[in-house]
């Protein structure tokens, strides 16, 4: 199977993803009717285990979009079995060193390139058995994210690793590390320099830089900026933010009845 979000990046569009917290196969199913080309399942922050990011992939399977994840950690254990578990690009926090990179790459990708073992459980969902050994070096997109000072300071050094798609920023914890409010659609000149370089070398490099935004003008603002993948909230994000929009409206408009 071929990766959407390649074939998107390989036409010069930028991907919108969307981002599950909630460990419900139900949900899942819902954001990946809305239009999205993406879903990513949050093992980091969001409520995920194991268990409901394979229902939340069963759940969206129907529907054209890339099932992805973010690990909880840089760590071979839980990337190998994402990847084994179906999905088909991996976000990975705190990515501060080129070595940090290069493990990040070895653990993703099958001998020679890595030492990804062998036993992809529902590698079936991509052809025959057998052939998704074939493609899934090149297929898997691979995005550390780039969210501390230590990170800005190696990001040559970083994007140089062999393997990587891009680079995926949590303006979050970015801005936390230089001493800011932790919030994600930032306006900081220092920050929005920082980003500037970042796709600067990322188009140097022809690799894809990836943003977490809070929602539809922000990540409209990031694709102009050259973003080529942003994440538009969460689904907690959205259903809280269309609930009290719906909640406060249905108060003004009863006159004080409600």
């Amino acid at each position: 199977m071929a990766n959407k979000v390649k074939q998107i990046w390989a036409s010069g569009k930028a991907v919108v993803n969307a981002w599950l917290a909630i460990p419900s196969g139900f949900s899942a199913e819902v954001i990946a009717q809305c239009g999205f080309d993406s879903v990513t399942v949050d093992m980091q922050h969001g409520v995920q285990d194991y268990l409901s990011m394979v229902q939340c992939f069963q759940a969206m399977h129907a529907h054209p979009v890339t099932p992805m994840v973010r690990v909880p950690w840089n760590e071979p254990g839980m990337i190998g079995k994402v990847l084994d578990g179906g999905a088909y690009g991996v976000i990975c926090p705190m990515v501060n060193t080129p070595q940090e990179a290069k493990n990040l790459v070895a653990y993703s990708k099958y001998p020679p390139k890595g030492t990804r073992s062998n036993g992809p459980i529902r590698s079936g969902m991509y052809g025959s058995a057998g052939t998704y050994q074939k493609t899934a070096n090149d297929e898997i997109v691979l995005l550390p994210m780039m969210e501390t000072k230590t990170a800005v300071e190696n990001m040559e050094a970083i994007l140089d690793v062999e393997g990587l798609d891009g680079v995926y920023i949590g303006p979050s914890d970015l801005g936390f590390s230089y001493g800011l409010v932790p919030k994600l659609d930032r306006e900081e000149p220092e920050i929005l320099k920082i980003y500037e370089k970042i796709i600067k070398e990322c188009e140097k490099r022809k690799l894809n830089p990836g943003i977490h935004c809070s929602g539809a003008e922000g990540a409209a603002r990031a694709i102009n900026m050259g973003f080529k993948l942003v994440t538009l909230s969460n689904e907690v994000g959205m259903m809280s933010t269309y609930a009290k929009l719906q909640v406060n409206q249905t108060r003004k408009d009863a006159g004080g009845k409600a």
